[in-house]
């Protein structure tokens, strides 16, 4: 993938998990990166871990709250701003929320699933919007998008409805936005992630970690997949490697759904 040296690639959730560990990747291919996270202290550490050894240059970094469109937009304008347009992005950002795995829909407060719709669903549009219309404005001929569905985006979850329909939702946009801009040269393509080693995942409740487990029993590979993992994977949908490839949903799960 050594055409990915060079392009400008903004990449949301940077701070930890998938998101660090693509901007790690994408760095070591040469990438120039724009890189967002909604904490400030995990972030810079993460922009000190990935030019420890130099290339400060390549990178920008901004706190954002991915559900104000105001914050998204100043996010990719300073992109562009720093490095003069916008090749790709990969938008990670995402939440599982508190309750995961407890309660059904008659139980959902307004309030849990807001939540994530707001972050899940409405962030991933907004970065989406801000992508493409950087992208269009630029004339960028080559762009390529990432979206971070699920495998709770390709089936349903009992104890999972509010985060389940976000990540349905993320399909949804994903398969509707790759109609929109391909003839414009743009690709748009959503990764279903099973169950990844991330600190988000690591830190779930006991109920939810028996879950898990019993995810794993019934997944071929029988094991969580690593982020670097999941981070070679959108490596390859942001290359040229990946050329005919748009509005698809990639499953990385260890043959947990197939």
């Amino acid at each position: 993938m050594s055409n990915l040296a060079g392009k400008v690639i903004a990449i949301s959730g940077a701070a930890s998990g998938m998101g660090l560990a693509t901007a790690h990747h994408l760095f070591s291919l040469g990438c120039a990166l724009s890189l967002t996270d909604i904490n400030k202290r995990p972030l810079d550490a993460a922009v000190a871990e990935i030019t420890s050894s130099g290339g400060v240059d390549r990178v920008f970094s901004t706190v954002t709250d991915v559900r104000s469109s105001a914050a998204v937009d100043a996010w990719i304008a300073g992109t562009v701003e720093k490095f003069g347009r916008l090749d790709g992005a990969a938008n990670l950002a995402g939440v599982v929320g508190k309750n995961i795995g407890e309660h059904d829909v008659s139980q959902l407060s307004d309030e849990e699933w807001a939540f994530l719709i707001d972050v899940n669903l409405t962030g991933v549009f907004y970065a989406l919007r801000a992508q493409i219309r950087a992208m269009e404005k630029a004339g960028v001929e080559k762009g390529s998008i990432v979206t971070v569905a699920s495998t709770a985006g390709i089936e349903g979850n009992a104890a999972n409805a509010n985060y389940s329909a976000a990540k349905h939702g993320v399909v949804g946009l994903t398969r509707s936005a790759a109609k929109e801009v391909g003839r414009k040269g743009i690709r748009v393509n959503a990764i279903a992630p099973g169950i990844i080693s991330t600190p988000m995942v690591n830190t779930l409740s006991e109920k939810m970690t028996r879950g898990i487990e019993g995810i794993m029993e019934r997944q071929a590979l029988g094991r969580k997949a690593e982020p670097g993992e999941v981070a070679r994977l959108i490596a390859f949908l942001l290359s040229e490697d990946s050329s005919f490839i748009t509005g698809a949903v990639h499953v990385i799960d260890g043959g947990q759904v197939c």
